[in-house]
């Protein structure tokens, strides 16, 4: 055991990543044994993480030295990281094809999804300009709230309801979706884009196309992509501005 624990020791940032595939793989085996797919596996790892994280202290499971290496994969660097390497896998061009309405689409699902979120906050008990976006922008999806907290210092609790809010606005949308799509025409690749742009949660948006039709999922997985990226510039910015005026 002492053999082991120099070995992690030393490689704390290989074995934080050990850890988080093994925590990855046991989630996207339990969505598709256990919930058909019907809960999407990132869904499932963010729910564990939080969890895990609940055991932990200040700075979550990275407190225990077992898990030092959590830190840093879980830092800001790492994060930024993600969302550049995500909003590279899309081209400006490709949403053109989306049309005005596609583009409207997004920026109509940020503030929307921010609207609901900052009112939910508030209803909470929060007051404060900082924890109203934070979960505001939680609403959006699980990556804009810790982006937006961490921009303007939000505290680890108000980050962390963001991050929850985040995770069951996509385990919504992916039980949803197949519900209402025939309701609102979500039969082509337009609607499919347009909804991906309103609702913007790839994962949630991705695995409930799925269940409607698998040739629709690129499409709403297309302005999803860029929904993360725009909502990740207004929230910080406008959107925190906008709410610090009505408070002011």
């Amino acid at each position: 055991m002492e053999i082991i624990d120099k070995i992690i020791d030393k490689n704390a940032f290989i074995f934080s990543f050990v850890v988080v595939g093994i925590i990855i793989y046991i989630s996207f085996w339990f969505a598709k044994k256990v919930t058909n797919d019907k809960i999407p596996g990132s869904a499932i790892a963010i729910a564990l993480g939080l969890v895990l994280a609940y055991f932990g202290g200040e700075k979550g499971i990275a407190d225990l030295p077992l898990f030092a290496g959590m830190a840093f994969l879980g830092g800001s660097m790492m994060r930024d990281f993600s969302i550049v390497a995500t909003a590279m896998g899309a081209e400006i061009s490709d949403i053109k094809k989306a049309g005005f309405v596609g583009v409207l689409s997004l920026f109509f699902g940020v503030f929307l999804s921010f609207s609901i979120g900052a009112i939910i906050a508030y209803l909470m008990g929060y007051t404060d300009p900082i924890s109203l976006a934070t979960i505001g922008a939680g609403a959006c999806t699980f990556v804009v709230g810790p982006v937006t907290g961490s921009a303007w210092g939000a505290s680890s609790d108000v980050i962390a309801i963001s991050i929850a809010i985040g995770v069951i606005k996509s385990i919504l949308v992916t039980i949803g979706t197949p519900i209402i799509a025939k309701r609102i025409g979500l039969n082509n690749p337009v609607t499919a884009m347009v909804f991906g742009g309103v609702l913007g949660t790839t994962s949630g948006v991705a695995a409930g196309l799925a269940s409607v039709d698998e040739k629709l999922v690129p499409y709403g997985a297309l302005t999803a992509t860029f929904y993360t990226g725009l909502g990740c510039l207004l929230c910080p910015s406008l959107l925190f501005y906008i709410v610090n005026l009505f408070l002011s």
